[in-house]
């Protein structure tokens, strides 16, 4: 086995050698511009915002790449999920053909959706789960970049923590979580190393799939792990427990890898590494229902996006002139290329893709931590932000915050969430931190809490001084935060908690809360 490791690693590391493009990454998505634009001109779509003569146009103009996407851009509206799914893919739904891409959509994808009670449907076309499959074999070999990962690796199963395979027919297309339809697409010659199997992965209760994991995890070799953090910690404390172990090594002693997508590993990191007897490679992908946007592709550096899979990428400053208080766009934005965006900015992100989404909105924010190299940090999502009065506090400045009170009070806090109030005249957040060890009251917390927050966003300590009048902090079991989520229907795979909750949700949280505290305490 030690041999045929070694083979495997000198196989994926010469196929990542070759795959090496002396394109930049603008040439890369100009060209990846052409490919869906050319394609995609004799749909619905195509023909409504006129794509063949933007091809034409711009192929007469002196400099057709760069012609094209001002062209594109001036032309093409941007596209929220409500009006896309209104104007188009509700079409595709119905069965229609060549609506927003060639042929008629067999698949679905369910997102997670945090932000909105019902999940929306993301059209998933045969060309993009070719390039789903593309990219996550150049995903596969790019881990030969990391030194720490041993070759026997290679030769160990995979465990991917994801939705049921069993989809839903719905007559013209099948729907499901995009985990469960990427591994009812898996290859055949990966089936050999797919954990949990087929039998286990067609399981839609998510409690009943943990208790066969844990129940057949014994009879597996696990050196790879892929998953939500959330879910994962879960299963691998069943797991601990069930077992008796100290620590998941002393099952699967060849666990050698983390694969992680969705949100930042640091709330669940420490509990995580607890959890191991020895040191894991964590690696972070940026996989999302609407395609594979970018992974970590050596060490040491942040993700990279993808410029060659199936995605064109636009970028709008996330800033008052292009958002509002909502985080909705305002009329008449301000998007630009990959050859435009600067260090250290944060971007809301427009998508085309060949699923047939057009300048659509996905609703995540990114920074450039080096746009040469088109490094990204994941820093939020464009509804999940706090600007009640000018603060703007971002995901990214919460995950930091509770890193840090989490380290000062030696404590797990894998869950939070946070909601902005009316406190008089003026405002008030009010956290609610999911831990299941002692705690310090409330008032010391929200001192430590507010204090971080302080040093890591200026315009949040200029509030603190005026408008921003109280902050609030509740602590809860981590149970609290999984319950809520599995009494709406968003419970495993995908499903991620809302670090902000906006507009009904803090009310319906509430009403849980208040409702089922005898039950849940």
């Amino acid at each position: 086995m030690a041999i045929l490791g070694k083979l495997i690693k000198r196989g994926m590391l010469l196929r990542h050698k070759l795959k090496q493009s002396d394109m930049t990454l603008p040439e890369a998505q100009n060209m990846q511009l052409f490919h869906l634009l050319h394609p995609a001109q004799h749909t619905e779509f195509g023909r409504k915002w006129n794509f063949s003569t933007l091809i034409d146009h711009a192929r007469a103009s002196g400099l057709p790449h760069q012609e094209l996407y001002r062209l594109f851009q001036e032309n093409v509206p941007v596209y929220s999920y409500n009006s896309m799914y209104r104007d188009w893919w509700c079409k595709a739904l119905d069965g229609g053909v060549d609506v927003c891409w060639p042929g008629q959509v067999k698949y679905f994808a369910l997102s997670s959706g945090t932000s909105e009670s019902a999940s929306k449907r993301i059209p998933l076309t045969d060309d993009m789960i070719k390039a789903l499959k593309k990219t996550s074999i150049n995903q596969l070999t790019s881990m030969t970049n990391f030194p720490e990962i041993p070759e026997q690796a290679y030769t160990r199963d995979w465990l991917m923590l994801g939705g049921s395979t069993d989809l839903h027919d719905r007559g013209s297309y099948y729907e499901g979580d995009l985990s469960g339809i990427a591994a009812s697409k898996l290859p055949f010659w990966f089936q050999k190393f797919y954990k949990p199997g087929r039998k286990i992965s067609q399981i839609k209760v998510w409690d009943e799939k943990i208790e066969e994991i844990m129940a057949h995890a014994h009879l597996w070799d696990i050196g790879f792990l892929v998953g939500v953090p959330a879910w994962v910690q879960i299963l691998l404390e069943k797991i601990r427990d069930h077992y008796k172990l100290t620590h998941i090594h002393e099952l699967w002693p060849n666990l050698s890898v983390y694969t992680y997508s969705g949100v930042s590993i640091e709330p669940y990191r420490k509990n995580l590494e607890s959890l191991m007897g020895k040191p894991v490679t964590f690696i972070e992908t940026y996989l999302a229902s609407e395609g594979f946007m970018a992974y970590h592709k050596n060490p040491g550096r942040d993700m990279e996006l993808v410029a060659d899979g199936g995605i064109f990428f636009e970028f709008v400053p996330f800033d008052e002139a292009n958002f509002d208080s909502e985080g909705e766009l305002r009329p008449g934005c301000q998007a630009v290329m990959i050859d435009q965006v600067q260090k250290d900015v944060d971007y809301a992100i427009l998508i085309s893709t060949c699923a047939g989404a057009w300048r659509y909105l996905i609703g995540d924010t990114v920074r450039f931590t080096n746009p040469h190299t088109g490094e990204i940090i994941i820093t939020g999502r464009t509804k999940h932000f706090l600007s009640l009065c000018g603060e703007h506090l971002s995901v990214d400045n919460m995950n930091h915050a509770i890193e840090k009170l989490s380290t000062e009070f030696q404590i797990d806090i894998p869950e939070f969430t946070v909601a902005g109030l009316p406190h008089g005249s003026l405002f008030a957040h009010h956290w609610y931190l999911g831990t299941d060890e002692p705690a310090p009251d409330g008032e010391t917390m929200a001192k430590s809490l507010d204090r971080f927050l302080c040093a890591l966003n200026d315009d949040y300590a200029v509030e603190r001084g005026s408008a921003l009048r109280e902050i609030r902090v509740t602590t809860l079991p981590v149970d609290r935060f999984y319950e809520w989520m599995k009494r709406r229907g968003k419970y495993g795979g995908q499903a991620k908690f809302p670090r902000v909750l906006k507009k009904n949700q803090h009310q319906e949280w509430l009403d849980f809360l208040n409702q089922n505290a005898n039950i849940l305490s």
